[in-house]
């Protein structure tokens, strides 16, 4: 087949593709409310016909409540669920076992231990690499200790890092790398648009499937449901490529449709590695500007550290496909060599299924360790009280704390939100900026000129507490001076809007915001 009747035929597919996934969300959209009304009608009856049903279900909900209370949940969690519970009884308690015991979460779960026990055995730490880091910065090494002990990533020296502060710079990159490929292209990415920005990708991954290397794609069905659909997994493996879709859309009502892949990874070799902000997708190319320019950042590793990608990607691989072979076993094992690369790293991943809340204890770590500055670029912030007070006690000690949103908003009820949290971080004495040119969606902090992360973990409920999130932690790499003058350059391109929220809202905003703030958990 030529070249041109291949394009001829993907622009055929995308358009089929289109239509079937809009198709097949309002046919599962459908069903669920279905399922929903079914279940308030069936409520209703009961209630109807038994009236004294709704008092033993408030001392039912209100011995749920006295247990939500001693449970470890962040407060601002535990405060809805209480409220929806002591509301609606019935309603609320099938909610909560749906959220936090439905099967498809239990057996999830279940693989993810099974996943993070094998991680255990093969993800060493170096101890030279460890006494190294303790002994030269024990202020820091807590931090990346922590890392090691709670979330399984070990930390690495001797891995050269290159930041992106384009996400069209580090995607050519990347992709220049895939084509030196030898042995294995590991992808994974929460949403895959087939359009012009897919298909240099495409390009290298069918060629070099065709060469005979093991290519493996996982996407996250709700992120690139308007994209593609089923018929994209089937054309890229009739190329010989491999893919996974990670939770596929259900019409059943289970909330474990809730947690999705946010995680953007990409590996070749095991050697070189890439993660950040961006998905495949022509807005954060600018191609196209439904939010005005699309701002979005990327690094690139190669050496040792490496490795915690290459496991994070074969664990949710292994979460679909569980006939592990031993070529998988063998990429566990995977030795690489260091570079001369100066500083500390660790690839991390979170995961909404475990009790740790990894991203967020983090960027909190960051925040208590700074000491003259600590800057970050979100584009949603919807944060927890421990969030909220560590930004605010930071800034209180007098560090210049700063953060960086959308000018141009992508989803304007979540960007009320974020407003929201304005007025309190400003009066604690924290810095707000626009990006005013349009969308900022880069995922970045640095403190200090000596620590930074770059990933995929926004400042928001969803990416820390809700899905499935990957980072980098860096302290005093390479690349850490070229984050540093990222911000420089973005601040310039922003407005400050700090003394505009330093005023005290009105008593209708006021209430408006506690409203949006109370529901942004379950957001």
């Amino acid at each position: 087949m030529s070249r041109k009747d291949k394009k001829s035929r993907r622009t055929v597919e995308r358009k089929f593709a289109i239509k079937n996934s809009v198709g097949r969300i309002i046919i599962v959209a459908a069903l669920l409310v279905f399922q929903v009304a079914l279940l308030i009608f069936g409520f209703i009856f009961l209630f109807t016909k038994l009236p004294f049903m709704l008092y033993v279900m408030y001392g039912i909900s209100f011995l749920f409540v006295i247990g939500i209370n001693a449970k470890d949940h962040a407060n601002d969690i535990k405060l809805i669920w209480v409220i929806i519970i002591l509301a609606f009884p019935m309603a609320g308690i099938l909610l909560y076992l749906l959220f936090h015991y439905s099967p498809a979460m239990h057996v999830m779960k279940k693989k993810i231990r099974n996943s993070d026990n094998y991680m255990l055995e093969n993800l060493k730490q170096d101890e030279d690499v460890r006494a190294d880091f303790e002994s030269s910065a024990p202020h820091e090494y807590s931090m990346f200790k922590y890392l090691k002990d709670f979330a399984l990533y070990p930390f690495y020296n001797g891995t050269s890092t290159k930041f992106y502060d384009n996400a069209s710079g580090c995607y050519e990159a990347m992709i220049d790398d895939m084509w030196k490929a030898k042995e294995y292209i590991f992808i994974e990415y929460h949403a895959i648009e087939n359009k012009e920005s897919f298909e240099p990708l495409h390009n290298c991954l069918a060629a070099k499937a065709g060469e005979g290397l093991d290519v493996r794609v996982i996407y996250d069905d709700v992120g690139s449901f308007v994209f593609i659909n089923s018929e994209f997994k089937r054309m890229l493996e009739s190329e010989g490529i491999k893919c996974c879709i990670f939770n596929p859309m259900s019409p059943m009502l289970d909330v474990f449709m809730n947690n999705r892949d946010h995680r953007k990874i990409c590996v070749v070799d095991g050697k070189i590695g890439y993660t950040g902000g961006f998905n495949i997708a022509n807005e954060y190319f600018n191609i196209t500007h439904p939010f005005g320019e699309w701002y979005d950042t990327g690094v690139r590793l190669e050496g040792p550290a490496v490795k915690n990608l290459t496991v994070m990607f074969l664990s949710m691989w292994e979460l679909y496909d569980e006939s592990m072979d031993e070529k998988d076993k063998l990429l566990y094992e995977q030795k690489i060599e260091r570079t001369d690369a100066r500083g500390f790293i660790v690839p991390y991943g979170d995961s909404p299924l475990d009790d740790e809340l990894t991203g967020e204890n983090v960027y909190i770590n960051i925040l208590y360790n700074s000491k003259d500055y600590c800057w970050f670029t979100t584009p949603y912030l919807v944060i927890s009280e421990n969030m909220r007070r560590a930004i605010s006690l930071a800034s209180k000690r007098g560090v210049d704390v700063r953060i960086i949103t959308p000018g141009i908003p992508d989803k304007v009820t979540v960007n009320k939100l974020t407003k929201s949290y304005y007025s309190s971080l400003i009066a604690a004495g924290c810095r707000i900026y626009e990006f005013k040119p349009g969308f900022v969606h880069a995922k970045m902090c640095v403190s200090d000129s000596r620590v930074a992360v770059v990933g995929t973990i926004n400042l928001d409920f969803r990416s820390l507490y809700h899905h499935f999130e990957d980072a980098v932690l860096m302290f005093n790499t390479d690349c850490i001076n070229d984050v540093k003058n990222a911000f420089d350059s973005l601040i310039d391109r922003c407005e400050e809007v700090t003394e505009q929220y330093s005023v005290r809202p009105n008593l209708f905003i006021r209430i408006g915001r506690s409203i949006l703030r109370l529901v942004a958990p379950m957001l």
